[in-house]
């Protein structure tokens, strides 16, 4: 059940219609209990109020109906200004960015307090009586007292006019500031720094120590791919949600020991196999299909357990910025920025080993391994090329990377980030033609090896934060 319901809230809760639903779904509640109260209080309060004037049913009509259709006209623009504002701003950063929008609370709100005040005009217009609405032959005196006008359902509707008036206000506002790139990226960024912060450790298993240097996966059965049974996917599309937690549970429970083969975030089809489960002997097909079910699939990637997802987010607006069409390396630069700070993070966490035990210490779940390497390559290897060819996009890039080398306390994580120096520098000496770019990013690059060699050196430049000379 968890594995059907994290992933569809999740997409429920990104959806434009979520908020604008729940705000209607108050507006009918508040209309019915305003026109409660008006017909148990009756219409003499409003006589004792000398600013409050009451309403005759034509004129609490008339007021009704302009706010209402006024209200479905501005909603109608607002969703137009919207739709017009996402199509621009995905041309130019990616379509992928396209549910970021989607789920901006602001314009979900907006949208939802404009519909909100059509709808209670309307549920309070239909309680308006007037002499009209009785049959012909009653007496005037008697059409007087049938008459009903909701004053405190009026005043309501005309206080959420003009709070709608102010939204408006506000959301011509916030409509240039969602589509610009840099808020774009940076919401992106923190994004990435919120799923950071919810994803590790990982919460299928305990994160290894760190100096076991993985033994303990040396413990497989002998010949396991050979004797386990394979559990193939139930549908198409990107692995979204993988219930990890229930997966231990069946592992405990049977005696298994599960190899589990795709990601989240990777295409997987029918034939994909999903994992392996030894021995094979206790999986039967109605098990099969419980472990099938656990996990989900969909038609687009979701961050709820990629963090790729994001990664990639970041560097395909990267990847537009540099492209010759559209040459901004400033936007760039700004996607290196929040992936620097991304991967600061994720090179101080204690990342999870890919064997997870049960409380005996009994092997049950082997995953891909999540280290700092897939994700260092995920940024460095796919932008070296289009950053290669920029001034400004090859130094930041380098600086980046001698920043990071000076924070990372794992020595094979500093090789490592040495290595996508050597070959940042190595691209860009066939890119570049101007002697003084090659030279400053050969500059930065000596400094970076001294950070590799240099233990006082680097203990200085992560006191102080400079090391580029």
């Amino acid at each position: 059940m968890r594995a059907l319901f994290v992933p569809l809230w999740e997409k429920i809760r990104a959806s434009y219609w979520f908020v604008p639903s729940l705000m209607a779904i108050g507006a009918i509640i508040l209309s019915l209990v305003t026109t409660t109260i008006d017909s148990r209080i009756g219409a003499g309060w409003i006589d004792d109020i000398d600013w409050l004037n009451a309403n005759q049913p034509a004129g609490a009509r008339a007021v009704l109906s302009t706010v209402a259709g006024s209200m479905i006209t501005v909603a109608g623009v607002t969703f137009s200004m919207t739709i017009l504002s996402i199509s621009s701003a995905t041309s130019q950063v990616g379509p992928r960015l396209l549910n970021n929008f989607m789920a901006d609370k602001a314009n979900q709100f907006t949208l939802g307090v404009f519909i909100a005040t059509f709808l209670y005009c309307l549920m309070v217009l239909r309680t308006v009586r007037n002499a009209e609405s009785l049959p012909p032959g009653v007496q005037s005196e008697m059409d007087l007292a049938s008459a009903f006008v909701p004053h405190l359902s009026v005043i309501v509707g005309v206080l959420m006019a003009i709070a709608s008036v102010g939204v408006l206000i506000f959301y011509i506002h916030h409509i240039p500031e969602t589509i610009h790139v840099s808020n774009i990226i940076a919401n992106v960024g923190r994004e990435l720094d919120r799923q950071i912060d919810g994803q590790f450790p990982a919460r299928l298993g305990d994160p290894q120590s760190a100096d076991s240097d993985d033994q303990r996966v040396a413990t497989l059965p002998p010949l396991f791919d050979e004797s386990a049974a394979q559990v193939c996917s139930n549908g198409t599309g990107y692995l979204q949600y993988v219930d990890g937690d229930r997966l231990m549970e069946i592992a405990q429970e049977k005696d298994l020991v599960l190899h589990l083969q795709p990601s989240p975030g990777d295409f997987v089809t029918r034939s994909s196999v999903l994992l392996l489960a030894s021995p094979c002997d206790r999986v039967d097909e109605h098990l099969q299909g419980k472990l099938a079910a656990l996990f989900v699939c969909g038609a687009q990637r979701s961050a709820t357990q990629d963090l790729r997802f994001l990664i990639d987010q970041l560097v395909e607006v990267a990847m537009r910025a540099l492209s010759p069409g559209v040459n901004d390396p400033f936007t760039a630069i700004s996607c290196l920025e929040w992936l620097q700070s991304a991967l600061e993070t994720l090179a101080e966490r204690e990342l999870p080993e890919s064997a997870r035990y049960d409380e005996q210490e009994r092997l049950r779940i082997i995953v891909a391994p999540v280290t700092f390497a897939v994700f260092a390559s995920l940024v460095f290897d796919q932008l070296r090329t289009y950053v290669a060819a920029d001034r400004n996009a090859s130094v930041m890039m380098m600086e980046m990377i001698g920043n990071l080398t000076a924070l990372v306390s794992s020595s094979s994580d500093r090789r490592l980030l040495a290595r996508h120096a050597c070959a940042l520098r190595r691209a860009c000496r066939h890119h570049q033609v101007d002697t003084r770019t090659l030279a400053l990013i050969s500059q930065r690059y000596r400094g970076l090896l001294r950070l590799l060699i240099d233990e006082d050196f680097r203990d200085r430049a992560r006191q102080t934060g400079h090391w580029i000379r």
